[in-house]
C-alpha cells in the first residue's frame, strides 16, 4: 500500500477531547507526578507496547540489563496502583546501575488502524522532588496497523559518592514519568519507580 493511498483512504480517529497537558507544560514539572495526566482512552491510536530491553553501551561493558522478551520480570508496583498497572512498571536494577553512563534502550510496539504522526516521548526522571534528567525522543511517522521497533540512547548524568549513596539507600525513590504525545496531544502517561540497592 502507498503512502497516498493511506492518506486518501484513511480515516481520522476520533477527535480526542481538548488536552491542557502539553509538551511545553510536562518539561516544566518540577516533580514527579502523583497520578496520570490523561486517562486510559486517551490512547486513540491503540498503541501497544509488546516488548522492551534495557542495554549497557559502555565500551567494553555491553550487556543486556533487563529484557521483558526474554523473561525478564519487573518488580510487583504497589497495590494502590490497582487498575493503572498496566503503565506502572518498578525496576530493581542494583547499585552497579549507578556506575553506567550510557543506556540503550529497544521498545517494540504495535499500533491501530490510523497512521501516527510526530510520537513523542519525554521522560523524566526525578529523585525525591528534585529532577536528575529529562529526555525528548520523536518519531516522526508510524505506518497504520504496523508492529515497530523505536531505539533510545540515553546518557546518564554522573553521580559523586554521596549521591550514588543517597540513591542507593533509597529504595523507589527515584521516579520517572513518561509521556507520549502524538501531533502534540498527550495520549500516554507511564510511571516508574527505580531501586538501586542491593
Amino acid at each position: 500500500v502507498e503512502y497516498e493511498q493511506w492518506q486518501e483512504d484513511a480515516v481520522p480517529p476520533p477527535e480526542p477531547p481538548m488536552y491542557e497537558i502539553t509538551p511545553e507544560y510536562v518539561t516544566l514539572l518540577t516533580a514527579p507526578t502523583e497520578h496520570f495526566l490523561c486517562e486510559l482512552e486517551h490512547n486513540i491510536y491503540n498503541i501497544q507496547f509488546v516488548n522492551f530491553k534495557i542495554r549497557c553501551l559502555d565500551a567494553g561493558q555491553e550487556r543486556v540489563l533487563f529484557d521483558m522478551g526474554a523473561g525478564d520480570l519487573p518488580s510487583p508496583p504497589p497495590p494502590e496502583i490497582g487498575e493503572n498497572a498496566c503503565r506502572f512498571i518498578r525496576y530493581h536494577f542494583g547499585p552497579e546501575f549507578l556506575g553506567i553512563q550510557t543506556i540503550g534502550t529497544t521498545l517494540e510496539f504495535t499500533n491501530g488502524e490510523h497512521e501516527v504522526q510526530n510520537f513523542r516521548m519525554i521522560e523524566r526522571h526525578y529523585f525525591r522532588d528534585q529532577l536528575i534528567s529529562s529526555y525528548d525522543f520523536e518519531m516522526p511517522f508510524v505506518i497504520p496497523n504496523t508492529r515497530n521497533t523505536w531505539e533510545m540512547i540515553y546518557t546518564k548524568p554522573e553521580f559523586n559518592d554521596e549521591w550514588k549513596e543517597a540513591l542507593m539507600t533509597s529504595p523507589w525513590e527515584v521516579r520517572s514519568d513518561s509521556f507520549y504525545f502524538v501531533n502534540g496531544r498527550l495520549i500516554m502517561h507511564n510511571r516508574a519507580e527505580y531501586n538501586y540497592g542491593s
